[in-house]
C-alpha cells in the first residue's frame, strides 16, 4: 500500500513539460529530448510559423556556435536559419526572418 502510494506521488511530481496540443509527435520527442538535458542559456523555445506556405517548426540558436534549427511537418530538417559560426545559419533559408508568418510559441523550458 505505501510502496503503490510512493510510486503514484512520485508520478505527479514531476515536472509537466507544457507542449500546446496538437503539436507533431516528432517535434515532441525533439522537445522532451531537450526538457530531459541541462538547461539551455538562453532556456529553450519552439516556435510555429508558415514559411512559404507550409507549416515549419523553429527550434532557436542556443549557446556559442550552435545554430539554429527549422524543420517542416514531416520532421524534416529544411535548414539552419541562424546561428553557428558566422551566426548566418547555413544560407540555405535566408528570408525565413523577413517571410515567415503566423508566430505560435509550441513550447518553453521553464525551469530554473
Amino acid at each position: 500500500m505505501i510502496v503503490n502510494l510512493i510510486i503514484i506521488l512520485s508520478l505527479f511530481s514531476c515536472e509537466k513539460q507544457d507542449i500546446l496540443k496538437g503539436t507533431l509527435g516528432c517535434i515532441e520527442i525533439r522537445i522532451n529530448k531537450i526538457a530531459s538535458d541541462p538547461v539551455w542559456n538562453p532556456p529553450a523555445k519552439v516556435y510555429s510559423y508558415e514559411y512559404n506556405g507550409q507549416p515549419v517548426f523553429y527550434f532557436p540558436a542556443r549557446c556559442c556556435d550552435i545554430p539554429s534549427e527549422l524543420y517542416d511537418e514531416n520532421c524534416n530538417l529544411l535548414c539552419l536559419p541562424d546561428g553557428g559560426i558566422t551566426g548566418s545559419g547555413d544560407g540555405q533559408c535566408s528570408d525565413f526572418f523577413n517571410t515567415r508568418i503566423n508566430e505560435e510559441l509550441i513550447w518553453e523550458d521553464n525551469r530554473r
